[in-house]
C-alpha cells in the first residue's frame, strides 16, 4: 500500500471506544448470540438512527498505540492464515485493519450465515508486529477491511478491494494498481465552511456460497447530518464492478449533497505543467471527467492543477453516466517504475433508475505534488435532501481500463496547451481524436473543428491527420484578453456533423 493511498483516507469521524493498556488478555465471554439479517436490516437501523441527534463516538486509544507513525503502523500485518474464510475453499476471503496512525475509529464487524449475522470477534494474535512494544491485549477491534480473490493468478488470493477511512473505498481490476477511490457520501465538498466527512461505522459481510464469483457487503454509514444503508454486490475481474444500494436518511436539510463521490489525484500532464519541474511526462490517477448525458452527449473535461480552487457543475437530468477516467496506458505515458500510473483504475458510475435534475459537479484543488488528492466528482441532486425523508440511489461501478461501452464517436486522445510565440497572453491548445471514425477513410477524408469560447477570441484553426495515432490533429490559439477565467469547447466534425465526443474545458491564468 503506497503512503499517499493510506495518507489520503485518514479524515474519517471515530468510532472508538475507551480502551486501557493490560497485560492480559480479559478472559472469554460467552459468544454473542445470532440475530437475524436481511437486505432491510440496515435501512431499518439506519431509518432508526436518524431520528436522534449525532452522538460522536470516543477515539481513545491505549498509551502504546496512540501515536503510531506511518511505518509502525504498517509494520502491524493481518495473518493470512487469520483471513475470514480462510480455507474454506471459497473465491474470496477478508482480512481486517488495525486501528491506530490514521485509523483511531472503532469499526463493527459482522459475518452473514443462511440470514443470520454475529460479530465478528478480535483477537491481537490475527497480527505481527515488526515493533513487539505496540501490541496490546485489549479488545480493540478493527479499523477496515480487505477483500481477497483470485484476480490474477488461479488461487492465489490477491487484494482486490479495500474499505479504509471515513466513507472511502477503492478497488482494482485484473492486471491494476490502486489509484482513485470512492466514498459513500459527500457533504459540502469545496464549501470554503469546511467538508463533513460521514464514516462507515459498521459492515456486514455475507458468506458466499462455494464456487460464487460475488460477494454482498453491507455497511451503514454515519455523521452529524446523515445516516445511511448500503448495499454493495462486487464481482472482480477484468472489469470489477461493484452494485450499490444506497439509501440516506438525512438528519438535518442538506443543500450539498454528494451520491457516489470519487476522488482522485492529478498533479500534472502536457495540460498543465504550471510551476512544475519533473522529469516525467505526466502524473496523476485519472486525467478527465467523462460524463453521457441524459440527452446523450458524450463530453470529456480534462483535469487540471489551478491555481486556485476551482468548482465547475455540469447540469443534466437523468444522467447515464460519468467517471474519472485514466486512457493513457503506456508506460511512456508515464515513465515511473515505481507508481505505475498506467495501471491505475478508471471509474464509471451508471445510475440505475431516474436519478432526476442535478448536476455532475468537479472540484478541482490546487496541489504542490502528488502526495494529496486533488479531484472530487459527485452527482448533486438539485433538490437538497430534507430531514424525515428517504432517498434511494441505485447505481455501478465499473473500476477497469475505459468505460463499459464502446463508442461510434471519435475520442479524445490528448490534450496539451502551450505558449503562442510572441504572444505572452495567448495559448495554444492541441487536442488529438482518434476512434472509430477514422477506420477505413478515402484519401480525400476532410474533417473541421467547431470550437467555442465563452469570452476571449480563437484563431487559426488547424485539423490535419495525425498518423502517428491512426488519429486526427486539431490545434487553436486561444487569446483570452482581459478575462480571468474562460469555458472552452471542440469538437470534431465532418460535412454531416459533429463525429466526436465533446471536448470542454477551463482555462484560468
Amino acid at each position: 500500500m503506497l503512503r499517499r493511498d493510506l495518507v489520503k483516507l485518514g479524515a474519517g469521524l471515530s468510532l472508538a471506544g475507551t480502551v486501557k493498556l493490560a497485560k492480559a488478555a480479559a478472559p472469554a465471554s460467552s459468544p454473542p448470540a445470532a440475530t437475524p439479517f436481511d437486505d432491510s436490516t440496515v435501512k431499518v437501523i439506519a431509518q432508526r438512527m436518524a431520528k436522534d441527534s449525532y452522538k460522536a463516538p470516543p477515539q481513545d486509544l491505549p498509551s502504546a498505540i496512540n501515536n503510531l507513525n506511518f511505518d509502525q503502523f504498517r509494520g502491524i500485518a493481518f495473518k493470512e492464515d487469520r483471513a475470514l474464510w480462510h480455507g474454506e475453499n471459497l473465491n474470496f476471503d477478508v482480512e481486517f485493519f488495525p486501528r491506530g496512525f490514521l485509523y483511531r475509529p472503532r469499526i463493527l464487524m459482522n459475518e452473514v450465515i443462511d440470514g443470520q449475522s454475529k460479530p465478528i470477534a478480535y483477537d491481537p494474535d490475527m497480527f505481527t508486529y515488526a515493533d513487539p512494544m505496540v501490541r496490546v491485549t485489549d479488545d480493540l477491534g478493527f479499523a477496515g477491511i480487505r477483500l481477497r480473490t483470485p484476480i490474477n493468478t488461479p488461487n492465489i488470493m490477491e487484494e482486490c478491494a479495500v474499505f479504509l477511512g471515513a466513507s472511502y473505498f477503492r478497488a482494482v481490476a485484473k492486471g491494476q494498481n490502486y489509484g482513485l477511490s470512492a466514498r459513500g457520501f459527500a457533504d459540502g465538498t469545496g464549501d470554503p465552511k469546511g467538508e463533513e466527512f460521514a464514516l462507515f461505522r459498521e459492515f456486514w459481510l455475507e458468506k458466499p456460497k462455494s464456487g460464487a464469483d460475488s460477494v454482498v457487503i453491507h455497511a451503514l454509514l454515519d455523521s452529524p447530518s446523515v445516516v445511511g444503508a448500503f448495499r454493495f454486490s462486487i464481482r472482480p475481474g477484468t472489469t470489477t464492478v461493484f452494485d450499490v444500494q444506497s439509501n440516506f436518511y438525512p438528519r438535518t436539510e442538506i443543500t450539498e449533497s454528494g451520491v457516489a463521490p470519487l476522488t482522485g489525484m492529478f498533479y500534472f500532464d502536457a495540460n498543465n505543467r504550471n510551476h512544475v519541474d519533473d522529469w516525467r511526462p505526466a502524473a496523476h490517477d485519472s486525467e478527465a471527467l467523462q460524463m453521457w448525458t441524459g440527452s446523450g452527449q458524450q463530453l470529456y473535461r480534462p483535469l487540471n492543477n489551478p491555481i486556485d480552487l476551482q468548482f465547475s457543475a455540469f447540469s443534466d437530468n437523468n444522467p447515464h453516466g460519468f467517471g474519472l477516467m485514466q486512457r493513457r496506458r503506456s508506460f511512456a505515458d508515464f515513465e515511473d517504475l515505481a507508481l505505475n500510473y498506467e495501471k491505475r483504475p478508471s471509474l464509471w458510475i451508471e445510475p440505475i433508475g431516474n436519478w432526476g435534475e442535478g448536476a455532475v459537479d468537479l472540484v478541482e484543488i490546487p496541489t504542490p505534488n502528488e502526495v494529496n488528492d486533488n479531484i472530487v466528482s459527485f452527482w448533486r441532486p438539485k433538490t437538497p435532501m430534507q430531514s424525515g425523508h428517504e432517498y434511494a440511489y441505485t447505481y455501478r461501478m465499473y473500476w477497469g481500463w475505459d468505460t463499459p461501452w464502446p463508442t461510434n464517436l471519435a475520442r479524445i486522445a490528448g490534450t496539451r496547451v502551450g505558449a503562442v510565440t510572441d504572444h505572452a497572453d495567448a495559448r495554444l491548445f492541441v487536442v488529438d481524436f482518434s476512434g472509430k471514425p477514422f477506420e477505413n477513410l478515402p484519401p480525400n477524408a476532410q474533417f473541421h473543428l467547431l470550437p467555442q469560447a465563452s469570452v476571449g477570441t480563437i484563431r487559426n484553426v488547424v485539423v490535419e491527420p495525425n498518423p502517428a495515432i491512426k488519429g486526427w490533429r486539431t490545434t487553436f490559439e486561444f487569446y483570452p484578453g482581459s478575462a480571468k477565467i474562460a469555458e472552452l469547447q471542440c469538437q470534431l466534425s465532418d460535412d454531416q456533423g459533429p463525429i466526436s465526443e465533446k471536448w470542454m474545458y477551463r482555462w484560468t491564468p
